[in-house]
């Protein structure tokens, strides 16, 4: 069970925004609608009878007295609508490339008709049944974009109406182009038009928490949602949510500083970092609980995940001339966006993610500090638990400044955010350091849950995960040695951290690199440094300090490998090259070297499609002045066919399957 709210503004059912590239979204997209200016009127199947021709008659006359007549039109020509009513008359869920769920409406005013997108925060009224073909609905918030020659509707908030008619209201027709007066001037084309169009002559006009934004001296602002790489001369207006402490480094590159700081409005969150000199400029000024407007030049990048608890794929990073501006009216921002996780709702949390969570403060634990492994320094730490009104608790540590300055109340309601999980104990909890706490907020769950442990839920005894993951781990789907997907070694980080991490994989090869392949090795026993070819026929090695007339060809390699979830880059030596190769490094080069081509080729043409099971270590490398994750087998051995039907006859078996509700025969 997954809780949502919004403090300072209406409740959205979902935090997921809608992806910022919108003109990428529609850019291959053709306009199938069929909404046509024909005067023949499309009825339900059927035959009508006379009194519920009359009875449709009167619903269509009743949808029509409320509807917003004319409103698309000037929409169109620029100008500013509040709260207009529409009519829905196609709905169409959309393909996305990054897996996230969007809706393609069409909405009518009886005159025109116009192509919408519903951001992501109101795709609950789909999943509800709320807005269907017919319906009328009161767009409350929205923002023109002019897409292909054309003004595409985003619809940021709207309340369903039950107004309802299962016929088209009026006889609509396409919008005309708003631009098709304006004629192009020679010249460049623009940087901030991906397509090569020229650009409109005007802003057009965005709606934010119910304001006009034209004349304003920042602009149309944006929302954070809408903001991606190839947005350009934008203005966000959010509230800083967190600051976080002055980090610095020093490696062989030199040395600097950076903080990092977290931004809300009401159509998502954004990360945004300065570094050096941003540090001197924006550090002081930004405080937490603040709202600001902050407009480019500010560069978006996609987001490091492993630095970021926010559920959005983009970020910022302050620039020299990067604008910000205390907003004195802070009227329409939230204060903070939370999606709950229930503590009985741990269990089915993988390790590693990053949640939200709100419960009742339990038991305090006194300061304790530990050591770092890598730095040796010492870090202050302090546990707490926390319970809440499904039985459960679960034990939560927060560390640094605000284990030390920790005094919140016993029995007092705390909100977490970006709390990241560990199965240490069944299930604990750890606040990141770019995670928030909030004591006793002001918010529908934090009075639900102070009024059910005042009335009876002091007196419960709660449950630990402990019991629970115990009996998971004794059915073995918590085994360490089972394989990863590559998929899960991407989400759950592995390399990103301090310490090497490992794991198995079952994987296919798809490509072999074929150039660079083996290095010539020392023929000493033990050695394998790599030799120098002083004199024709003459290697030396200078660990060993001899020569020898011939090197040891080693493999040094680069695969790709796949499975059902992506694919990855795995480093092999030489004892995993020859299982994948099937012959030696020296004879491969010996091949080359007899200019034998058709059986190299050969020979990686047969690598490939080839299974093993890959174990393999992940460490975080630096490769010209940059950090990768690097994936080293150690190694690679072929499928056995036995034990992998063993695996999957036992993974059948978990779901204990009884024999009268058996899928097979």
């Amino acid at each position: 069970m997954t809780k949502q709210c919004i403090t300072g503004a209406p409740v959205n059912p979902s935090t997921r925004a809608l992806h910022a590239n919108v003109t990428s979204a529609f850019h291959n997209l053709q306009t199938d609608v069929d909404v046509t200016s024909s005067s023949s009127t499309s009825t339900t199947e059927g035959t009508l009878t006379p009194g519920s021709q009359h009875s449709e008659s009167n619903r269509m006359a009743d949808a029509l007295g409320v509807l917003s007549v004319g409103s698309l039109a000037q929409i169109n020509s620029g100008e500013q609508v509040e709260s207009m009513v529409l009519q829905c008359v196609q709905i169409k869920p959309m393909a996305s490339q990054q897996g996230q769920e969007r809706y393609r409406v069409v909405m009518n005013d009886s005159v025109h008709f116009i192509q919408c997108m519903l951001a992501q925060q109101l795709n609950w009224v789909m999943h509800e049944g709320k807005l269907i073909k017919g319906t009328l609905v009161r767009v409350k918030q929205y923002q023109v974009n002019f897409v292909k020659d054309k003004n595409i509707l985003i619809i940021l908030d709207l309340d369903v109406m039950e107004e309802f008619s299962e016929q088209k209201l009026g006889q609509p027709i396409a919008l005309g182009n708003p631009e098709a007066d304006v004629k192009p001037k020679p010249g460049n084309i623009s940087g901030d038009n991906m397509y090569g169009k020229q650009q409109p002559a005007k802003a057009l006009p965005s709606r934010t928490n119910g304001a006009t934004t034209n004349g304003s001296s920042h602009g149309t602002i944006h929302p954070i949602e809408s903001l991606s790489p190839y947005a350009h001369r934008w203005t966000i207006k959010a509230r800083c949510t967190h600051k976080g402490d002055i980090k610095t480094w020093h490696n062989k590159n030199g040395e600097g500083k950076l903080f990092s700081a977290n931004f809300l409005d009401d159509s998502g969150e954004i990360r945004a970092t300065g570094f050096n000199d941003a540090v001197d400029q924006w550090y002081e000024v930004l405080q937490e609980g603040n709202v600001y407007y902050i407009s480019s030049p500010c560069k978006v990048q996609l987001a490091k995940k492993q630095f970021s608890n926010l559920n959005n794929d983009y970020e910022l990073t302050f620039e020299r001339d990067t604008q910000i501006e205390k907003a004195e009216d802070m009227d329409g921002v939230p204060q903070v966006r939370y999606n709950f996780t229930s503590l009985a709702d741990l269990q089915t949390v993988e390790k590693d993610n990053t949640i939200d969570v709100i419960g009742v403060l339990q038991e305090v634990g006194e300061v304790g500090e530990i050591v770092g492994k890598t730095s040796s320094k010492p870090y202050s730490k302090r546990e707490l638990t926390l319970v809440d009104n499904t039985g459960y608790n679960v034990r939560l540590t927060v560390w640094g400044k605000i284990a030390q300055d920790f005094d919140a109340p016993q029995d007092s309601v705390i909100a977490f955010k970006g709390l990241k999980v560990s199965d240490f104990g069944g299930r604990s909890l750890s606040l990141l350091s770019s995670g928030t706490m909030n004591v006793d907020p002001d918010i529908d769950e934090a009075y639900k849950l102070k009024g059910w442990y005042d009335g009876s839920g002091r007196n419960e005894q709660f449950q630990s995960h402990a019991n629970t993951m115990s009996a998971v781990m004794a059915s073995g789907a918590g085994d360490r040695k089972a394989y990863k997907t590559i998929a899960q070694v991407r989400d759950e980080n592995l390399g990103m951290g301090d310490e090497t991490d490992w794991f198995s994989t079952k994987a296919t090869i798809i490509y072999v690199k074929q150039d660079n392949i083996a290095y010539p090795a020392c023929l000493s026993e033990g050695c394998n440094k790599k030799t120098v070819e002083v004199d024709p026929g003459q290697w030396r090695c200078e660990k060993c300090d001899k020569t020898f007339d011939r090197p040891d060809y080693r493999y040094i390699m680069s695969v790709n490998v796949s499975d059902h979830t992506g694919q990855m880059w795995l480093s092999c030596f030489n004892e995993v090259g020859v299982q994948i190769m099937g012959v030696s490094a020296n004879e491969m080069m010996a091949m080359r070297d007899d200019g034998e081509e058709r059986k190299v080729t050969e020979a990686f043409a047969e690598a490939n499609c080839k299974t093993f099971v890959f174990k393999c270590k992940a460490k975080m490398d630096t490769f010209q002045d940059q950090q990768r994750v690097r994936y080293q087998v150690q190694y690679a051995n072929p499928l056995n066919f036995s034990l992998e039907a063993k695996k999957l006859a036992d993974v059948i078996q978990k779901y204990s399957i009884s024999d009268n509700n058996s899928l097979f025969v």
